[in-house]
């Protein structure tokens, strides 16, 4: 078997026709978009890790910081998230505010949350409030409610089935002693990621494409998303933007309205910082994670395509901004799932089964090949748990084809959204909320 496909192999490096057309699609788009991309994020890596040097144990300013905890039917689950943020190692104070949507249908979670109120509020510059909304009215209303009863200067906006490292807030409010920082995006772990296979993949994935790919953008300043689960502002800056917008994506659609803002004043700056660490739970089998991503990809192409299109200019990005909106989100997120889908129609039609063997192996080992510089780069600059995230490597031969198979879905996922709108089918969100917010 191994003979056969080495032959095959050398058979396709020695046809002029085939191998030519071959590097003909594949090497210009290598060499002119991807490599390019990667060069960069490794890059920012590396300022990342410089700066990362001179960090300090605390940050100059103590202000009052509110953590929103967004809930809605977690039970007894939000009582590890609510204690991992009363006991923080912060000195400064901090205000937890529970604001559980639908209250009527969720008291269980109402009462757990209660139950904790004197116990939290006994500690020294803690203090717990439980807000319940009885009529459920989605996220987006849970987190603008929050922006109006925080009395903090910074605000997180966080999900109520996530937990955080005890240093998370020293490390997130350090920070915004740059006062040009408007907004931070937090580090998401995969809390459950030994539970399958399927939660392995998920977890190269958050380290890699997301904490290592965002910590390399964020050198640049071009962070492309704050997430939803884990957002920190200043508060006067999300007031000045009136707050979340009703709808999906309204992390992705937050962050869009903060960078339009970017031309305007070329001094702010939203930052990720893989060290400010929370811990969620991601889909435990393939096909749980084919359908969040459906509603991911369907959601950003709303945001991109129906909503903001006509914003997508350097009058209101900046030009740096602008350009890789084009390349890096635009590009690789809508155009590139449907090249990459009709090549492969085209593949499986077209060249000889020994062929698309040999030229699928020739492609998946130099993809891999990126892979493992990055896993080694992303060990050795960015990692806090580095032993840990080692345990992973077994895993990493699938992850190409894993992010593979994942292209193909976000394609099915964005005709999805192209041909029934699959936006208005949002579970963040109760359907009169979507239909009088004209979503």
């Amino acid at each position: 078997m191994i003979n056969a496909l080495l032959e095959t192999l050398f058979d396709i490096l020695q046809s002029h026709s085939t191998f030519a057309d071959f590097l003909l699609l594949f090497t210009p788009f290598i060499l002119l978009l991807e490599l390019p991309l990667l060069f960069m994020v490794i890059l920012g890596m590396f300022i990342w890790a410089k700066k990362e040097q001179k960090r300090v144990a605390f940050p100059k300013n103590m202000p009052k910081v509110t953590c929103t905890l967004l809930c809605y039917s977690e039970g007894e689950n939000i009582i590890e998230p609510i204690y991992s943020l009363a006991h923080q190692l912060y000195p400064g104070e901090i205000e937890i505010l529970v604001v559980i949507d639908g209250a009527l249908a969720n008291k269980k979670t109402h009462n757990v949350a209660l139950h904790l109120k004197n116990e939290i509020n006994a500690l020294q510059n803690r203090e717990l409030k439980v807000i319940p909304k009885y009529k459920r009215g989605g996220r987006v209303s849970s987190m603008n409610l929050g922006m109006q009863l925080a009395s903090g200067e910074i605000f997180m906006a966080l999900d109520g089935d996530t937990t955080f490292d005890n240093d998370m807030v020293i490390k997130a409010v350090q920070n915004f002693d740059n006062p040009d920082v408007v907004a931070v995006a937090g580090n998401l772990r995969v809390k459950n990621a030994k539970e399958s296979l399927a939660t392995r993949l998920q977890a190269i994935e958050y380290m890699l494409s997301i904490t290592a790919g965002r910590t390399g953008l964020s050198s640049f300043n071009m962070v492309n998303n704050i997430s939803g689960a884990f957002g920190i502002f200043r508060i006067e800056i999300l007031k000045l933007l009136m707050g979340w917008d009703s709808g999906t994506a309204e992390d992705f659609d937050i962050t869009m309205r903060l960078k339009e803002h970017f031309a305007m004043y070329p001094n702010w700056r939203i930052v990720f910082d893989p060290h400010v660490i929370g811990h969620t739970e991601v889909p435990s089998t393939l096909l749980g994670f084919f359908q969040q991503r459906i509603r991911w990809e369907g959601d950003l192409f709303y945001i991109l395509i129906r909503k903001y299109i006509n914003n997508i200019r350097p009058s209101l990005l900046g030009g740096l901004n602008y350009l890789f909106t084009l390349v890096g989100v635009y590009f690789f997120q809508i155009i590139m799932p449907f090249v990459i889908t009709l090549y492969t129609i085209l593949m499986l039609i077209f060249v000889p089964f020994n062929y698309l063997l040999g030229l699928s192996i020739i492609v998946y080992a130099f993809y891999f090949m990126m892979l493992l510089i990055f896993y080694i780069l992303y060990i050795f600059l960015i990692s806090e748990r580095p032993k840990e995230d080692l345990e992973y490597v077994l895993y990493l031969p699938l992850f190409p084809i894993f992010t593979y198979t994942a292209r193909i879905n976000a394609a099915l996922a964005l005709l999805h959204s192209i041909i029934n709108k699959s936006h208005l089918d949002s579970n963040m969100a109760p359907w009169w909320v979507l239909k009088k917010g004209n979503y």
